[in-house]
């Protein structure tokens, strides 16, 4: 069953389609890879906020609401949860829009840390 969301008019961070090399062995989309749009979507969010190399450390709070199939449409937003000296926090909402339609569903949600890290690789500040 699919439950329609409103989004509130934002860009997302990354959009594209869910393809059969997608799916879990039931024919629906892996949850894996709705982990991965997520964690790339963020993780292009916490380049451009830290202007550098920043790395995941961290995925919680990860929950499954809805469902895509093959041919759906992914729309991956990113907010800034919480800054703090050399890591963000970021919330991803991965929302699934079918293929020949406009309602959205929540499919993913989670929270991501990153942290900047300078030329050596140690951690830097974010400003």
């Amino acid at each position: 069953m699919r439950v329609s969301i409103e989004m509130p008019d934002r860009t997302p961070l990354i959009r594209t389609t869910a393809m059969p090399a997608d799916t879990n062995p039931y024919g629906g989309v892996f949850g894996g890879w709705l982990m991965g749009q997520m964690g790339l979507a963020c993780g292009s969010f916490a380049s451009r906020h830290s202007r550098g190399k920043a790395i995941l450390v961290a995925a919680d709070e990860l929950r499954f609401p809805g469902a895509m199939a093959v041919g759906d449409e992914l729309s991956v937003y990113v907010d800034l949860l919480r800054q703090g000296r050399t890591s963000l926090r970021l919330k991803a909402d991965a929302v699934g829009r079918a293929r020949d339609g406009e309602a959205e569903t929540l499919v993913a949600s989670g929270e991501f840390t990153f942290v900047a890290l300078d030329a050596d690789g140690r951690p830097r500040a974010i400003g």
